[in-house]
């Protein structure tokens, strides 16, 4: 398994820091792949003759994700687990949960460290992490502390300095855009003439006091305003709205279901099984909405939802990522075919948007609580107030420019097809010089990208493996999609071979297999001649997959 070049800048970075100041933290958003950016991390470190590192999580299904995806990365280190099932220190690598291992008996047990990872590093200036990394160095102040996060800033505002002294580096979520590994958001800031009381709302030291918020909010001309502006900007989209109380987002939700529109209620009074069942409805059945109360802010991921409904304010910029975060991963199409999915529309009825502005974070290790505005800026044409970020004026319909100069917004990061190119592990290359069919090989796996009836398909195969539809939709997308089936089909040796290939002329065997019209080609190199063999050995299942897509996409029309 190889790392995207922009996930090895970040594992390069946090280990200069390591050796630097002792402690780091790293910060990278949700489908960044933190998981195998850590793994690097302690596989660097654990190199080192009788090194032992340990990496520690919260949850249960953490830890074994953690594992896995270690011993992906770092083929033939030895890992163990210490858990409320298994406590074992054998392993090089020893995946813990913090509850267990913060107890004093079995700190007692725990051998000189070299490397500490914290996972979801936001939360290791609680007490039971602190109790962990005081242990660890009280053995050896030498050991590394390392804490990798995708929200850095904790929603009561406390910092992380007492932990970590500095960030080696942040990769934003306008790069994961760009990059084509996140649909981009379409903001529509509305206001339904509450915006005004909105912001006169008393804070608690948690969030907005919500009652206050449902007092304003929870109308019913207000709530058939929503209804209308969805069906006009969302009507075929599944979406996730966000209420303020219980009592708020169950009248949402009856009045979704008045007009029409089937939908689900999930709050944190329902039993698990209730939870699931009105989940499985959302994801499944029939329901194209699911209306909850603080619940999906953070951990649920059901990749067709591309509309964020916000009902509620929020005091932490954090929690406002979270929850237009839900709908910005992008679409399995063998899991979900038919689905295309090119951004996420977010229709804002508060004041989040203006608030917090982009969903960029700025790290301040010292803490610091979320007041003030986001930057604002005037529409033209009918003089409308409206967030930095929009790009289009929710009340008339302006459209601003995209501008250069403009690209510390979110919503204006671009990266040109020839950057996403060279920032591959791998040579793309042009297959008939049309700009339709690109494809990169390997030793062991081969990718390709395919333009049909204005639509990208990306597509993955290799040897001993079934040929697999990766991506439908946007280029930037597909490359993505397909580049990262290269990455984890691929090892660091493999892709230095096939790099030896790039200015070789093809071999007499490969000549042999080539059309007669393109063996008279004599600036074709032998990686060429791999990539259109590749296409011509597997030209019948590509060919296969995306007419299928295409067909599915036509009916789901």
């Amino acid at each position: 398994m190889m790392l995207r070049p922009r996930q090895s800048l970040l594992v390069d970075r946090t280990l200069s820091a390591l050796d630097a100041y002792g402690n780091t933290l790293a910060v990278a958003p949700t489908g960044s792949g933190k998981t195998i950016m850590l793994s690097a991390v302690a596989g660097r470190v654990l190199v080192e003759p009788d090194a032992k590192a340990c990496i520690l999580a919260h949850r249960t299904e953490l830890t074994g994700q953690n594992r896995a995806k270690f011993e992906r990365v770092n083929p033939g280190m030895s890992t163990s687990v210490f858990d409320a099932n298994e406590k074992s220190w054998s392993g090089q690598a020893t995946f813990a949960m913090v509850q267990t291992l913060s107890r004093l008996s079995h700190l007692e047990q725990m051998p000189t460290l070299d490397l500490l990872v914290i996972d979801e590093a936001h939360h290791s200036s609680s007490p039971s992490y602190r109790a962990v990394i005081d242990a660890v160095l009280a053995r050896n102040p030498k050991a590394g502390i390392c804490g990798l996060t995708a929200t850095p800033n904790r929603g009561d505002g406390k910092g992380l300095r007492d932990v970590f002294s500095n960030v080696a580096d942040q990769i934003t979520l306008g790069e994961m855009i760009a990059a084509g590994h996140l649909v981009s958001p379409r903001t529509f800031v509305i206001d339904v003439g509450v915006q005004d009381a909105l912001k006169n709302v008393r804070k608690t030291a948690m969030d907005f006091d919500m009652d206050e918020v449902a007092s304003i909010l929870d109308k019913r001309l207000i709530t058939e305003a929503v209804i209308k502006h969805w069906k006009e900007k969302a009507s075929s989209r599944k979406t996730i709205i966000f209420c303020s109380t219980v009592a708020h987002a169950q009248n949402v939700c009856d009045a979704f279901i008045d007009a029409g529109i089937n939908s689900v209620l999930i709050h944190g009074e329902l039993s698990d099984g209730d939870r699931k069942s009105r989940l499985a409805e959302y994801e499944h059945g029939r329901a194209q909405i699911v209306v909850n109360v603080a619940v999906l802010t953070e951990g649920y991921d059901y990749t067709p939802t591309s509309c964020v409904v916000l009902l509620r304010p929020s005091s932490y910029k954090s929690t406002f990522i979270q929850m237009v975060g839900r709908g910005l991963r992008t679409v399995d199409p063998e899991e979900f075919p038919g689905v295309i999915k090119s951004d996420c529309i977010v229709l804002d009825f508060g004041t989040a948007s203006l608030m917090h502005g982009s969903l960029e974070q700025e790290v301040n290790l010292d803490g610091h609580l979320h007041d003030g505005e986001a930057p604002t800026k005037v529409c033209p044409d009918c003089g409308a107030i409206v967030p930095l970020a929009c790009m289009e004026c929710p009340l008339c319909g302006y459209v601003w420019e995209r501008q250069p100069q403009d690209v510390d917004v979110l919503a204006d990061f671009v990266m040109s097809e020839i950057d996403l190119l060279k920032r591959s592990n791998f040579r793309w290359c042009d297959l008939f010089g049309s700009d339709d069919a690109l494809m990169a090989t390997g030793f062991n796996a081969w990718g390709g990208i395919f333009f049909l009836n204005g639509r990208w398909h990306a597509v993955g195969g290799g040897q001993g493996m079934q040929t697999h539809l990766l991506a439908v939709g946007e280029r930037t997308v597909c490359m993505a999609k397909a580049d990262d089936w290269l990455n984890d089909h691929e090892s660091a040796d493999s892709a230095h071979k096939t790099r030896r290939w790039l200015n070789e002329p093809p071999t007499p065997k490969q000549l042999q297999y080539l059309p007669q019209a393109l063996r008279a080609d004599f600036g074709m190199t032998r990686y060429q001649a791999s990539a259109l063999l590749s296409f011509q050995f597997n030209k019948t299942s590509i060919q296969r997959l995306v007419m299928a897509a295409n067909d599915s996409y036509r009916e789901a029309a």
